[in-house]
């Protein structure tokens, strides 16, 4: 199901990619720095979000909104004031 715009995708796509490349010429330079490792996968995972327009951090929040607001339904429901 997707969550995000195609626009939005594309824009993780595209700055997924350019920070692989980014990683990945830093870590050739020096392959013991491991933080270019986890940039490179931070960028793998943005490049994954894009192409499957799903974004689980926007899922967790959107879910988060709806329980919260069936909260305050069902209060105003219980205690109408």
């Amino acid at each position: 199901m997707a969550n995000i715009g195609i626009v939005n995708a594309f824009i993780r796509i595209t700055v997924g990619l350019t920070v692989i490349a980014w990683a990945t010429a830093r870590l050739a330079r020096r392959p013991w720095c491991t933080s270019y490792l986890w940039a490179a996968l931070l960028g793998a995972m943005k490049v994954g979000e894009g192409i499957t327009r799903f974004c689980p951090m926007t899922a967790l929040f959107d879910n988060m909104q709806r329980r919260q607001l069936f909260e305050e339904e069902k209060e105003a429901v219980v205690n109408p004031t």
